[in-house]
Protein backbone atom coordinates (compact mmCIF):
# COMPACT_ATOMS: atom_id res chain seq x y z
CA UNK A 1 0.00 0.00 0.00
CA UNK A 2 3.03 1.75 0.99
CA UNK A 3 4.33 1.83 -2.79
CA UNK A 4 1.17 2.80 -4.32
CA UNK A 5 0.48 5.86 -2.31
CA UNK A 6 4.25 7.10 -2.85
CA UNK A 7 3.25 6.32 -6.56
CA UNK A 8 0.30 8.59 -6.54
CA UNK A 9 2.14 11.63 -5.05
CA UNK A 10 4.29 10.82 -7.53
CA UNK A 11 1.72 11.15 -10.14
CA UNK A 12 -0.04 14.21 -8.87
CA UNK A 13 2.94 15.97 -8.16
CA UNK A 14 4.57 15.65 -11.61
CA UNK A 15 0.95 15.75 -13.13
CA UNK A 16 0.56 19.49 -11.85
CA UNK A 17 4.21 20.71 -13.09
CA UNK A 18 3.29 19.14 -16.75
CA UNK A 19 -0.35 20.79 -16.40
CA UNK A 20 1.65 24.31 -15.29
CA UNK A 21 3.83 23.65 -18.45
CA UNK A 22 1.17 22.89 -20.76
CA UNK A 23 -1.28 25.73 -19.55
CA UNK A 24 2.20 28.67 -20.18
CA UNK A 25 2.12 26.80 -23.45
CA UNK A 26 -1.50 27.13 -24.71
CA UNK A 27 -2.30 30.33 -23.02
CA UNK A 28 0.85 32.49 -23.33
CA UNK A 29 3.63 33.29 -25.79
CA UNK A 30 6.36 32.23 -23.99
CA UNK A 31 8.11 29.41 -26.00
CA UNK A 32 9.09 26.15 -24.49
CA UNK A 33 12.28 26.81 -24.08
CA UNK A 34 11.91 30.25 -22.53
CA UNK A 35 9.43 27.12 -19.95
CA UNK A 36 12.15 25.23 -19.28
CA UNK A 37 14.54 28.19 -18.15
CA UNK A 38 12.13 29.28 -15.95
CA UNK A 39 10.99 25.54 -14.41
CA UNK A 40 14.79 25.65 -13.82
CA UNK A 41 15.08 28.94 -11.93
CA UNK A 42 12.00 28.19 -9.89
CA UNK A 43 13.80 24.98 -8.66
CA UNK A 44 16.94 27.09 -8.04
CA UNK A 45 14.61 29.60 -5.88
CA UNK A 46 12.31 26.95 -3.91
CA UNK A 47 15.34 25.65 -3.53
CA UNK A 48 16.78 28.82 -1.90
CA UNK A 49 14.71 29.93 0.14
CA UNK A 50 13.74 25.71 1.47
CA UNK A 51 10.08 25.28 0.24
CA UNK A 52 10.93 23.00 -2.66
CA UNK A 53 13.32 20.34 -0.25
CA UNK A 54 10.15 19.12 1.85
CA UNK A 55 7.80 19.07 -1.43
CA UNK A 56 10.36 16.66 -3.14
CA UNK A 57 10.67 14.61 -0.14
CA UNK A 58 7.09 14.18 0.03
CA UNK A 59 6.43 14.04 -3.82
CA UNK A 60 9.60 11.50 -4.17
CA UNK A 61 10.04 10.93 -8.16
CA UNK A 62 7.44 13.43 -9.18
CA UNK A 63 9.51 16.22 -8.07
CA UNK A 64 12.67 15.50 -8.22
CA UNK A 65 12.54 14.33 -12.47
CA UNK A 66 11.15 17.59 -13.58
CA UNK A 67 13.60 20.38 -14.76
CA UNK A 68 12.05 22.05 -11.12
CA UNK A 69 13.96 19.13 -9.66
CA UNK A 70 17.49 19.90 -11.48
CA UNK A 71 17.14 23.42 -10.47
CA UNK A 72 16.40 22.23 -6.75
CA UNK A 73 19.86 20.33 -7.23
CA UNK A 74 21.62 23.33 -7.94
CA UNK A 75 20.49 24.96 -5.45
CA UNK A 76 21.37 22.40 -2.84
CA UNK A 77 25.37 21.95 -4.27
CA UNK A 78 25.73 25.66 -4.01
CA UNK A 79 24.43 25.72 -0.53
CA UNK A 80 26.85 22.72 0.34
CA UNK A 81 29.37 23.91 -1.54
CA UNK A 82 29.31 27.28 0.07
CA UNK A 83 29.30 26.27 3.64
CA UNK A 84 32.72 24.04 2.90
CA UNK A 85 34.38 25.78 0.35
CA UNK A 86 33.40 29.56 1.23
CA UNK A 87 32.92 32.03 -2.21
CA UNK A 88 34.61 29.76 -4.50
CA UNK A 89 31.22 27.33 -3.90
CA UNK A 90 28.76 29.63 -5.65
CA UNK A 91 30.75 28.56 -8.80
CA UNK A 92 31.56 24.93 -8.48
CA UNK A 93 28.72 23.75 -6.43
CA UNK A 94 25.87 23.57 -8.74
CA UNK A 95 28.00 21.77 -11.32
CA UNK A 96 29.30 19.39 -8.94
CA UNK A 97 25.95 18.54 -7.53
CA UNK A 98 24.11 17.69 -11.36
CA UNK A 99 27.49 16.37 -12.78
CA UNK A 100 25.87 12.91 -12.66
CA UNK A 101 23.08 13.77 -14.30
CA UNK A 102 24.69 16.34 -16.68
CA UNK A 103 26.77 13.38 -17.65
CA UNK A 104 23.82 11.23 -18.00
CA UNK A 105 22.18 13.45 -20.38
CA UNK A 106 25.39 13.60 -22.44
CA UNK A 107 26.30 9.73 -22.77
CA UNK A 108 22.59 9.11 -23.57
CA UNK A 109 22.49 11.94 -25.94
CA UNK A 110 25.78 10.44 -27.91
CA UNK A 111 24.52 6.73 -28.02
CA UNK A 112 20.85 8.37 -29.39
CA UNK A 113 22.83 10.01 -32.09
CA UNK A 114 24.91 6.96 -32.63
CA UNK A 115 22.22 4.65 -33.06
CA UNK A 116 19.43 6.73 -35.26
CA UNK A 117 20.30 8.92 -38.11
CA UNK A 118 19.27 12.15 -38.63
CA UNK A 119 16.75 12.65 -41.36
CA UNK A 120 16.26 16.24 -43.57
CA UNK A 121 13.12 17.63 -43.07
CA UNK A 122 10.95 18.20 -46.30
Amino acid sequence: MEILTGMLKAFVVGGALCAVGQVLIDWTNLTPARILSCYVVAGVLLGAVGIYGPVAEWAGAGASVPLVGFGNTLADGVRKAVSESGLLGVFTGGLTAAAGGIAAAVFFALAAALVCRAKEKK
